[in-house]
């Protein structure tokens, strides 16, 4: 890894953690998986699953409600680290060049797929932690259905405010 993807690695992971702080008093709406999302889309699979992990670690231990449990500290973070693979897969598709609906749909898609593939293990986990296992693991799938939908308008709307970024990041690497 370059001096400058290391770089950019360490202050996506900042933003996450400093963006986290500004979105704490809404619930289930943040802009983690977008984030991560943005790394392993410009970057790859790898970058942007160090950026989603080191980013969540640093908001699960260091947050203003108090830091998470260990187990569910590394479901936090093996679920934000997820983002950055359903980045590059994006990329890898060619999906964003696409205009139109499609310009809306694939990103909405990805929200979905970022934000089911963090609370998944961390739902899991949680239940597992917590008992009784199905009554816990159900009301946090329904908690998490807040992030789900804010993800399928984050994930449009920033999407395309952020594609002359990616094309410029493009153009540096």
């Amino acid at each position: 890894m370059s001096p400058r993807l290391i770089t950019r690695i360490g202050l996506f992971a900042a933003l996450i953690y400093v963006l986290s702080w500004g979105t704490a008093t809404i619930p289930n709406v943040n802009l983690v998986f977008f984030i991560v999302f943005s790394a392993g889309f410009m970057w790859g699979a790898v970058p942007g699953m160090i950026v989603g992990a080191l980013g969540m670690g640093l908001w699960s231990a260091f947050n203003p409600y108090g830091p998470a449990m260990a187990p569910i500290m590394v479901a936090q973070m093996v679920g934000a680290a997820l983002s950055g693979v359903v980045g590059a897969v994006f990329r890898r598709q060619n999906w964003h060049n696409r205009d139109g609906w499609l310009l809306v749909f694939f990103p909405a898609a990805c929200g979905l797929g970022c934000t089911l593939l963090y609370y998944l293990p961390v739902n899991t986990v949680d239940a597992w932690v917590f008992q009784p296992f199905w009554p816990r693991f159900v009301a946090g799938g329904l908690w998490s259905l807040i992030s789900v939908g804010s993800n399928l308008l984050i994930f449009p709307l920033l999407f395309r405010a952020a594609r002359p970024l990616y094309i410029r990041e493009k153009a540096f690497s």
